[in-house]
């Protein structure tokens, strides 16, 4: 059956919007075509389609209501009613993998997915995708995606795991949620959704460019080059630009259709009779297959970028209106009439209801009450329970387990002698595995060879390939693993081999991992506790890569928790609160290893051995924020710091006390995110004098945190330094130390603080 292709006429205005809209209606209203017997509801819509007359006319309902979206959001923008306009407008034939899909499938979306949403709601009875969609566009607190935090796709109920305006950030984490579904197989753990789900990912062409969409599909080809599973369907929403850069034709096909180990499918998601079989077959490939499957789909982008691109000022009339001819609604119209499904007064009439039914919800929305403080903002992002995470923290794992992963009661780490902090590091993470069967521990070299500092040794042997094991060289989807992993239920430990390893991918923390509480206002979390070799000191090897004593990338992501330990016991306690924090309120911690330290066992002499301490029994906890203070009641001189200052001050107090008489007090801050305040306040109100000792940076450091918390106490009268690490990269040899505070730094400063007062 022939159906006519639209040629709109419309040659000059600015509202594109208002011009798009029209053409719809003209279009209809001028339709000429045959027109065939209606279909019954399981018959094909169109001879030859896969898709059938019932399917059509839910997809055009939702195609519908996520125009209509995008054009209440145009008009009430201006009215400060609705406060988001990038829409979804010639994208609405992602509907159709809505449809093919689940709504137990996880599903990662392009902002460009109202018609993804509209249909998806289908799913399940009594939601209404309109009146959800509104909230959401009106900020409105009762917003049942976000509270009112921002505009996002996303449902608890239908799996949709809320996005912010990601350029491919999201990948990532889809493939790890893949993996994650086949990795609980296979350590028996209990999924939250069936067994042969799939993740559903969307994106644009342009972000399929994107370094972090390209470290996804190369994981994902790299996963399935191995024979392991990964059904993930990656679907590229071709619509040929980039806000006003456009994609060069055929670009798309020629980069992905014949990459290896991840299958190529191709569907017109401007057609729903006939691109609907090619998306049934991506999607049932992957699911079958359990394989990556990459479905490009062809989309157009009508309405511009956002309501405040003015194409108009950038492209030419013509190509304005040869784009607007292809908008994907007017051949879905031409299919409702053609069939006989929709007459032009039944597809008007459904059209013109649509609109009423959204502009409706709009108005319902903005009369919704807002976010109107910040204690109702912050609610999500940063949830505490410290009773129930005590309670965690010190509950023990199974005592025979504890046995078998230490190989017998005599070999159980309670029972050795004192130990240094790489050994005892490496013990906690064998309690912790053994208390959370659902805990796994990846990363770069962390299986066999126990790390590269061997701070992992024996775990792979406890637990075998399918908790520990290594990952491919690729920080981002090592974050993005674990992300997927806490998608699914499971307690994720990723190594980060480096600190500054961590800051190529770094957004997978700060734009992902730790806003998910905020924009799904705690309904999904990613809890996880991430390990990273940091800070500097270290001999024999280094450089800036393996000497980064910059946690500042980390210090200011909101909701993150950042501990540093400088004794393992302290390890040992800390890391069990961590775990704790994870598994109660789903948090995202950062557990940061100073390498310098691993293998110190000695303080003050060679042979001392007092850096060498008792593993804490089982049941012992550090709460969240709690220092340990050494010399409570030395008030000369208070020095706060941390990791490798901590025995540095502890050196150097000894020599101040020699040789200036002074009783010094040494606080090790141990929790760096957030800084105890009232803590440091407290340590900080007999003080004499103050010195903070932080190996970081002169600028951006944990010290001045700790300086502002004095201050804002009002102890700024109280004599204060800072001994600091200089602004530069560390280079590499002796001439780190030139540019690292070390104990002659610190005795100097008390010295100078003599002389001044």
């Amino acid at each position: 059956m022939s159906v006519p292709h639209p040629i709109p006429a419309r040659h000059k205005g600015f509202n594109r919007a208002e011009i798009v809209d029209q053409n719809f209606v003209e279009y209809v209203q001028f339709w000429q075509g045959d027109v065939a017997r209606a279909p019954q509801d399981d018959e094909p819509v169109l001879p030859g389609s896969a898709l059938d007359a019932r399917g059509f006319r839910e997809l055009l309902e939702s195609q519908l209501i996520s125009r209509h979206l995008d054009l209440m959001a145009r008009v009430l923008r201006v009215q400060n009613k609705v406060f988001y306009t990038i829409g979804s407008s010639g994208h609405e034939g992602n509907a159709m993998v809505a449809r093919l899909t689940r709504h137990t499938d996880p599903a990662f979306l392009h902002y460009r997915s109202g018609g993804f949403m509209a249909e998806r709601f289908r799913k399940l009875p009594g939601m209404d995708p309109v009146m959800d969609s509104a909230l959401s566009f009106a900020a409105s607190r009762e917003d049942p995606a976000s509270g009112g935090r921002h505009k996002v796709w996303g449902s608890k109920p239908l799996w949709v795991l809320p996005q912010t305006s990601t350029i491919a950030s999201h990948l990532p984490k889809a493939l790890g949620t893949a993996i994650a579904i086949e990795q609980g197989r296979r350590i028996g753990h209990a999924l939250p959704i069936p067994q042969d789900s799939i993740a559903v990912c969307s994106f644009g062409d342009a972000s399929s460019n994107h370094a972090t969409a390209q470290t996804a599909f190369n994981a994902a080809a790299w996963t399935a080059y191995q024979k392991l599973p990964a059904p993930v369907l990656f679907v590229c929403e071709d619509n040929g630009i980039g806000i006003s850069v456009k994609t060069p034709g055929g670009w798309v096909a020629n980069n992905f259709r014949h990459r290896p180990d991840l299958d190529y499918f191709h569907a017109d998601g401007l057609d729903l009779a006939g691109g609907y079989a090619d998306v049934q077959r991506a999607v049932e490939h992957c699911r079958r297959t359990r394989r990556p499957t990459f479905l490009h789909l062809t989309t157009t982008r009508v309405m511009g970028h956002a309501g405040t691109d003015f194409e108009i000022e950038w492209r030419s009339i013509d190509e304005l209106v040869a784009l607007e001819a292809t908008d994907p609604l007017l051949r879905s119209a031409a299919i409702a009439l053609a069939s006989g499904l929709y007459d032009k007064d039944s597809l008007l009439n459904l059209y013109n209801a649509t609109r009423n039914r959204c502009f409706e919800a709009a108005e319902d929305a903005d009369s919704r009450p807002r976010l109107a403080s910040l204690e109702e903002v912050m609610a999500p992002l940063a949830p505490y329970t410290p009773d129930a995470v005590r309670a965690e923290a010190e509950r023990a794992a199974d005592a025979a387990e504890r046995e078998r992963v230490f190989g017998g009661a005599d070999k159980l780490p309670e029972a050795q002698p004192p130990k240094h902090l790489a050994v005892q590091i490496g013990q906690a993470l064998h309690d912790l595995m053994a208390k959370y069967p659902e805990s796994l521990l990846f990363g770069e070299d962390v299986a066999q060879k126990g790390g590269v500092y061997t701070v992992t040794k024996g775990l792979h042997k406890a637990f075998r390939n399918t908790r520990v094991f290594n990952t491919l060289l690729d920080e981002t989807m090592i974050l993005g693993l674990a992300q997927g992993y806490a998608n699914m239920g499971m307690l994720p430990l990723p190594e980060i081999q480096y600190l500054a390893y961590f800051h190529n991918a770094c957004d997978q923390i700060r734009g992902e991992a730790a806003s998910l509480q905020f924009f799904s206002n705690d309904q999904y979390r990613n809890p996880m506790l991430m390990r990273v070799a940091s800070l500097g000191y270290q001999r024999g090897f280094g450089g800036h890569f393996h000497n980064d004593n910059s946690i500042t990338a980390l210090r200011d992501i909101p909701g993150l928790v950042v501990g540093c330990p400088s004794r393992g016991d302290d390890a040992a306690t800390m890391l069990r609160t961590m775990a704790a924090l994870a598994k109660v309120d789903g948090r995202v911690t950062a557990f940061l290893e100073p390498i310098a330290l691993y293998m110190t066992k000695d303080l003050h002499e060679a042979g001392d051995g007092r850096w060498q301490f008792s593993y804490p029994a089982p049941g012992e906890a550090m709460p969240l924020g709690e220092g340990r203070v050494y010399g409570d009641d030395a008030d000369d001189l208070v020095v706060f710091t941390f990791g490798n200052g901590v025995p540095m001050s502890l050196r150097a107090a000894k020599r101040i006390e020699a040789e200036q008489g002074w009783k010094v007090r040494v606080v090790d801050l141990r929790w760096l995110v957030p800084l105890n305040d009232g803590f440091i306040a407290t340590q900080a109100a007999k003080a004499k004098r103050i010195l903070v000792v932080d190996e970081g940076r002169k600028s951006a450091g944990v010290g001045e945190g700790v300086i502002t918390a004095i201050v804002e106490a009002g102890l700024g009268h109280v004599p204060l330094r800072r001994v600091v690490g200089a602004d530069t990269f560390t280079p590499l040899a002796g001439a780190a130390f030139l540019v690292l505070p070390g104990d002659d730094d610190i005795v100097a400063a008390a010295e100078s603080m003599r002389e001044r007062t």
